[in-house]
């Protein structure tokens, strides 16, 4: 299946004249597909979401609903890493817009067919299947980022990029919404999305293109003249599975603490943002209306909160992506408390709380995908992302998911929190220990010199 995906042959160089023009309006081509195409992926993935609280009235308890979300967070994150390692080898234009296609049909499914939300174990399938075809959204992502933007100009691009997550993930409470008022159907969770999903991956397939010499263009780093160390001819090369592996992965010290910080920077992530629909209906007594644009504003203050994080690690700490994290997650740490202890009755004030976690907790998020691009070369970038978010997704968003929602049927809200904050402090600790360990990787490189 995946041959159909294999990477675009080497086209004939273009002339010296239109390579500069052609290389700047495919980027802002390029750029737009893939910013759209992984937003829409967004649509599609945590919609389920909304839908608890209809499926709670069903009799479906929190805790087996939070198993069948489980499903897709689950098969995301051993996904993303396979995929991640086949999207090293394959053309991101046909990748990326193929699993949005998929995914949608899934939820499309779900959103029209009564016997998938009829009971939990065909939820967490349809769930499942899912979460694997969203594996195919992040990794070709990576790989034309690495490939169309040189090292310097990267972590700017990345920030900007990864406001897609927000983009995307904010507008499926507005279409739930809008659906609600067209039709009455708590279902629209799903399906409105979905059709949106597909027509945004036709709009991606026609905007991407694979490596710059497909396109009759020279390397990024040629045209840039921003060669990172080690770099040479080979650097251009596609590697074998088992050399990005055996070299770049399975050794990198750096990259299994960033990955296991991971772990809880997404446990915190998605135990706010996939219970909050439940929570302020339960708890704080909000109405429907009122859930969904707290969940709206929890996602869109991430736009302006990773493109911060992004600035002060580039800007203030000089690339170090570890103290950036830290201070982002020691902050959000705080927020969550006060959105925990706040009581019932004060609307504003949870209000503030949403958008202010999710100001400062995608910044982290993006930064340790920037850093994970950063500890591999450009032909094992995928793999290094899917690592991550192997981590990510199969323990902390599953623990979000899963974990938090029998909590909270055993031990109440108070003991669902107590699981975020204790990881919020360990990802703290993680992202500390990754600091001093870089220094002094960087220091042994420098003494070696």
């Amino acid at each position: 299946m995946f041959n159909l995906f294999k990477p675009a042959k080497h086209a004939a160089p273009l002339a010296d004249e239109i390579i500069d023009p052609t290389y700047r309006r495919l980027r802002w081509q390029i750029f737009i597909g893939i910013f759209f195409g992984y937003a829409a992926y967004y649509l599609v993935r945590k919609n389920f979401a909304l839908a608890i609280p209809s499926l709670v009235e069903q009799g479906f308890s929190r805790g087996d609903l939070g198993f069948a979300l489980s499903g897709i967070s689950i098969a995301y994150g051993f996904s993303k890493f396979i995929m991640g390692s086949v999207s090293d080898r394959s053309n991101p234009r046909y990748f990326l817009p193929a699993g949005l296609i998929l995914a949608a049909l899934v939820m499309l499914m779900m959103g029209f067919l009564p016997w998938a939300t009829s009971s939990i174990m065909v939820m967490f399938f349809l769930l499942f299947l899912c979460g694997w075809f969203q594996g195919m959204g992040w990794p070709p992502c990576g790989r034309t980022m690495v490939h169309w933007w040189s090292q310097k100009e990267r972590g700017s691009i990345v920030s900007v990029w990864n406001c897609a997550h927000n983009v995307g993930g904010g507008i499926p409470p507005l279409l739930f919404l809008l659906g609600m008022m067209w039709f009455g159907d708590w279902k629209a969770a799903f399906y409105m999305p979905a059709f949106l999903a597909i027509v945004i991956a036709l709009f991606a397939f026609a905007m991407m293109r694979d490596t710059p010499q497909s396109c009759g263009l020279p390397p990024i780093e040629a045209y840039k003249n921003d060669y990172p160390p080690n770099y040479s001819a080979e650097s251009e090369t596609e590697l074998t599975t088992k050399q990005i592996f055996s070299q770049y992965i399975l050794p990198n010290k750096l990259l299994w603490y960033i990955a296991l910080a991971n772990v809880f920077v997404y446990l915190l992530r998605y135990g706010i943002l996939d219970w909050s629909p439940t929570y302020l209906k339960e708890v704080k007594h909000f109405t429907l209306d009122k859930s969904s644009w707290a969940y709206f504003f929890y996602e869109y203050a991430g736009i302006p909160g990773t493109l911060l994080c992004g600035w002060v690690s580039d800007k203030v700490f000089k690339g170090n992506r570890g103290i950036t994290g830290v201070i982002f997650m020691s902050l959000v740490t705080i927020a969550t408390i006060i959105y925990w202890l706040n009581p019932a009755g004060n609307p504003g004030v949870d209000m503030a709380c949403m958008t202010i976690i999710g100001f400062l907790i995608y910044g982290p998020v993006m930064l340790i995908g920037l850093h994970a691009l950063e500890l591999a070369p450009k032909k094992a970038a995928g793999t290094a992302a899917g690592f991550t978010g192997l981590f990510g997704y199969l323990g902390g968003s599953v623990a979000a998911s899963a974990i938090v929602g029998y909590t909270v049927d055993y031990f109440g809200w108070d003991g669902g929190f107590l699981v975020m904050i204790v990881g919020s402090v360990l990802a703290v600790l993680l992202l500390l220990l990754t600091t001093f360990s870089e220094k002094k990787h960087k220091q042994a490189l420098l003494h070696n010199d």
